[in-house]
């Protein structure tokens, strides 16, 4: 998939699947540097809708890397907050069925 080349102050958002159907986008870029534990809260105001029909079910790379943008309640030491960086490649990705 060919996008076009990141502009400075910004990285890359690839959509997949459901994601890219929701948004009707295949890529957009987004302002950096943004926590990537408010990646959901800036495409939730965006597209009303979305955290809790697409993105709660989503899993996110950062640069080809998985990473959790929510968090897990459940551990009792906190993460280091992730911050994704202009020039940064962010894709969500739907999970895959088949039948």
């Amino acid at each position: 998939m060919a996008t076009k080349k990141t502009p400075p102050g910004h990285f890359n958002l690839l959509y997949f699947a459901s994601a890219s159907t929701y948004t009707k986008k295949g890529a957009e870029h987004i302002p950096a540097p943004l926590e990537a534990a408010k990646l959901f809260e800036v495409l939730e105001g965006k597209y009303p809708g979305i955290k809790s029909r697409i993105l709660s079910s989503c899993a996110v790379t950062i640069n080809l890397e998985y990473v959790d943008v929510e968090g897990n309640e459940d551990e009792e030491e906190p993460k280091v907050a992730r911050v994704i960086l202009e020039g940064d490649e962010v894709a969500i990705i739907p999970p895959v069925s088949s039948g």
